[in-house]
């Protein structure tokens, strides 16, 4: 009796540790896929947002080539035969190809602008990601609307209650985000602040846009002078309770809406740069291609 009652412990424990190996490459593998997944979300978010910008202007651009494809049909049946078109005609035929052909090369130039920029913001987010990765989500998210990335840091991890100094144990998050933003010259920074309707009235703060806003401070001088974040490149903005992302009828709604979002500020100026420059280059190509056709 003794034996199989040994025989069945010892096989109870094989079972339990081979459950618990199960157990955790589940656990990895689920991690693994939700890392994925968050990914592939956000360049799918970015994509959204950016093609309906440059859909509406292929659209338009199409408009211009139609009218334009238009004006050559008349002009065709007009003159007849191509050998008798006049000298005048056949320059506007060529004026008008020319134009078609610049205008397609410039929509392909647009193209290749968002679709960099889309590179761009993906990149910026995988980074984030990939230094914040260890918080829990609650404290710390990472999102992307409309093109633009935002990093949202709950208060419970910044502040105390009614306060406007940051915890010393919330600049290892800052500093993470910092050397994010410090290793991306091209990206500017707004650092918001945001409370949750609860009235508040002390000495210090007359109410809940002063302290959104002395909070939205107080973070972007600890990115300045912490992190070494150059101050041309921040904006500090507080929006009170105005912006909120959940009820504020219930505690935990609350406790989502006072928040600090640090929203990223692509350098546009660079960005339009970059289409101009291929709308120039679109223009000389298109010429030199009916030189070359001539």
């Amino acid at each position: 009796m003794k034996k199989i009652f040994l025989m069945l412990l010892a096989g109870g424990l094989l079972v339990s540790c081979a459950s618990k190996k199960d157990l955790e490459a589940a656990i990895a593998k689920q991690k693994e896929t939700k890392e994925l997944l968050d990914t592939a979300t956000v360049k799918l978010n970015a994509c959204y947002a950016d093609e309906q910008a440059a859909r509406a202007r292929i659209e338009s651009m199409r408009e211009q080539i139609e009218t334009l494809k238009n004006s050559n049909n008349a002009l065709l049946s007009n003159q007849g035969d191509l050998v008798t078109l006049s000298t005048t005609g056949s320059r506007n035929l060529e004026r008008s190809l020319e134009s078609i052909r610049e205008k397609d090369m410039q929509i392909k130039s647009l193209n290749d602008a968002i679709t960099k920029k889309d590179s761009v913001t993906l990149a910026l987010v995988t980074s984030l990601k990939s230094s914040l990765g260890n918080l829990q989500d609650e404290d710390i998210s990472v999102n992307v609307e409309k093109g633009v990335v935002f990093i949202s840091i709950s208060d419970k991890l910044l502040f105390s209650s009614g306060s406007d100094k940051v915890n010393e144990s919330a600049k290892l998050v800052l500093g993470k985000v910092a050397k994010v933003v410090n290793d991306k010259p091209e990206i500017d920074i707004m650092v918001e602040g945001h409370t949750d309707n609860q009235p508040i009235s002390s000495a210090k703060f007359a109410d809940n846009w002063a302290l959104s806003t002395a909070r939205a401070t107080a973070v972007t001088r600890v990115l300045q002078e912490d992190f070494q974040v150059s101050p041309k490149r921040m904006t500090a903005a507080g929006r009170s309770y105005y912006m909120p992302v959940a009820s504020n009828d219930t505690a935990e709604g609350r406790s989502k809406n006072r928040r600090t979002r640090i929203v990223v500020l692509p350098k546009l100026d660079q960005f339009f740069d970059m289409v101009e420059k291929g709308m120039e280059q679109a223009k000389v190509n298109a010429k030199k291609e009916t030189e070359n056709k001539k």
